[in-house]
């Protein structure tokens, strides 16, 4: 009963009208020109540039009625019908049929209490007919509106579904993904920023104080001694820190861009690697996140696994794609069905709604392709 007190009914009411309205309005736009007086080629041509021009208009009427049976009511997000075969069919086949089933399931819905309703009207109507026909049309009328509902959410259903193929779903898929894509980098950027103002300032604290302490020792002492090692691992997990800090995300991304980035990335490499990198200034910050993970991981990728005793990162923006080439000389055959770096790399640029390209034949050499949009500003 809850569902009589909504505003559903009116809604689908509403939606099932406008559809056979519509359909009688092209019948009666048809019929009136045959009825003209007009030669028999004129009024044929007339009536079927009428139906065409409905059945093209059609498809994005339907757009406007499926606001109407939405969750959201506002039909947000939904993109604009495809102009093509699918939308003429379903435009030609909702004039030419669905339209009259649209007003033959509100005129059986609503005719039977209807005509309960005005029984004392006929004048053939017996005293009890006329005191029973309008409390029964009065408790079928509620009832009247869950046919009309869900006939509604039936044509709803077949609309989306042959109009809109996936595209909703595909879109809220990619927008999530993008959203979880920056809360990753959200809580890297948290990490990174604890791990430099916390653990790493107490570290060189410590080692700061280890060192004094070492000062005021005997030399040669065992005291002085052990101080000394403390000293030396001290330093070392502050160094490792450093690195930790540094993979999580790099400062110099940050401060300097994706080319200072690269060296850096390049010079820590064991492969010796060539740099040709032509950028037009900063890119945007997601743009670029995603460029350096990329290379990170194909230059680990390439020192690990593949043989190679050189590589080469190219870096060129052309209409408003980052396109970026990493290649090596070793033994090639690299296989995302093979592990989890590959597949990863490639759902990393996906989500930033990009693509991966691979080549990789026995013997090589390897070329892994990055292609990531880089339209938005630069931040």
């Amino acid at each position: 009963m809850g569902f009589l007190r909504t505003a559903w009914p009116w809604r689908a009411l509403v939606y099932l009208l406008s559809g056979g309205l519509f359909a009688i309005g092209v019948y009666l736009g048809v019929g009136g020109l045959f009825s003209a007086p007009l030669g028999t080629v004129t009024r044929v041509l007339c009536a079927t540039a009428v139906v065409v021009f409905a059945v093209a208009l059609a498809g994005p009427l339907e757009r406007r009625r499926l606001a109407l049976v939405d969750r959201g009511g506002g039909g947000d997000g939904r993109p604009e019908p495809r102009n093509g075969p699918r939308t003429a069919g379903y435009g030609a086949v909702s004039v030419l049929a669905v339209g009259w089933m649209d007003l033959a399931v509100v005129l059986v819905s609503l005719g039977i209490p209807g005509f309960l309703l005005v029984t004392p009207l006929q004048p053939t109507a017996t005293t009890w007919q006329s005191v029973a026909g309008p409390v029964a049309g009065a408790l079928l009328l509620p009832v009247a509106a869950y046919p009309v509902a869900a006939w509604a959410g039936v044509r709803g259903a077949v609309a989306r579904a042959v109009l809109f193929p996936k595209d909703r779903e595909l879109r809220e898929v990619v927008r999530s993904r993008a959203r979880l894509v920056d809360a990753f980098e959200a809580e890297r950027r948290r990490i990174e920023r604890d791990l430099h103002d916390g653990a790493q300032q107490r570290l060189v604290a410590l080692t700061m104080k280890l060192g004094l302490a070492a000062l005021d020792l005997p030399p040669g002492s065992a005291a002085a001694k052990e101080v000394g090692e403390a000293h030396a691992l001290a330093k070392e997990a502050l160094t490792e820190l450093r690195e930790l800090i540094r993979g999580i995300h790099p400062q110099i991304l940050t401060e300097r861009g994706l080319s200072a980035a690269a060296r850096d990335i390049a010079g820590r490499c064991p492969v010796p690697t060539d740099l040709d990198l032509d950028l037009p200034g900063r890119l945007p910050a997601g743009v670029e996140q995603t460029a350096y993970y990329v290379t990170a991981e194909a230059l680990t990728n390439i020192a690990r696994h593949s043989g190679a005793d050189r590589c080469r990162v190219t870096a060129r923006c052309h209409d408003g794609v980052l396109r970026l080439d990493i290649e090596d000389n070793g033994s090639g055959e690299a296989d995302p069905a093979r592990g989890t770096g590959l597949t990863g790399l490639a759902d990393r640029i996906a989500a930033a709604d990009g693509r991966m390209l691979l080549s990789s034949p026995r013997g090589g050499p390897t070329l892994l392709r990055a292609e990531i949009p880089c339209g938005g500003p630069a931040s």
